[in-house]
């Protein structure tokens, strides 16, 4: 018969029992890998200029030798924006060339939150936040025509407001 004593708590605690010592709890955190899928900018300065990325998202794809990531707004189905990305050497990750595009189709302004997914084969999933914390949702254009071409696909820019949300 194993023995047990009660815990301060009302626990049990002792030896034998289920599991037979053997513990089935997660390995500790310094042996799991790095996976970074979520991450944030804040825009402080001019929303047009290029934007740095957190430096662990750029560690996570540094080596991959990335030219260029395809953004998506989280709510405007399958259409992308190709911006360009710059490493500087430093271990910083910048949007370059099509960020502004971005930035001006989706409204992004000052104080502004940018949150975007990491969803792999170089496509971030983007959601947009206003100044008071309010999400921006848009929609797709209902005007495409069967007949475009993937290169001719309009991106999502129209701002859908949704109240009561």
């Amino acid at each position: 018969m194993a023995s047990t004593s009660r815990t301060r708590t009302g626990r049990v605690r002792g030896r034998g029992g289920r599991g037979g010592g053997s513990s089935s709890l997660p390995p500790p955190p310094s042996t799991l890998p790095l996976i970074i899928e979520e991450f944030f900018i804040v825009v402080y300065e001019d929303p047009l200029v290029k934007k740095a990325l957190p430096k662990k998202i750029a560690d996570y794809l540094d080596g991959q030798e990335l030219a260029k990531v395809y953004l998506r707004a989280a709510d405007c189905g399958p259409r992308f924006w190709s911006v360009e990305v710059l490493f500087d050497g430093q271990g910083r990750m910048y949007l370059d060339k099509g960020w502004e595009n971005f930035a001006i189709a989706h409204g992004v302004d000052f104080g502004w939150f940018v949150q975007f997914k990491y969803e792999g084969d170089d496509v971030l999933t983007v959601k947009v936040f206003d100044g008071t914390m309010y999400r921006k949702y848009y929609y797709s254009d209902d005007e495409d025509t069967d007949d475009e071409s993937d290169d001719d696909v309009k991106p999502c820019i129209h701002p859908l407001y949704i109240r009561g949300l």
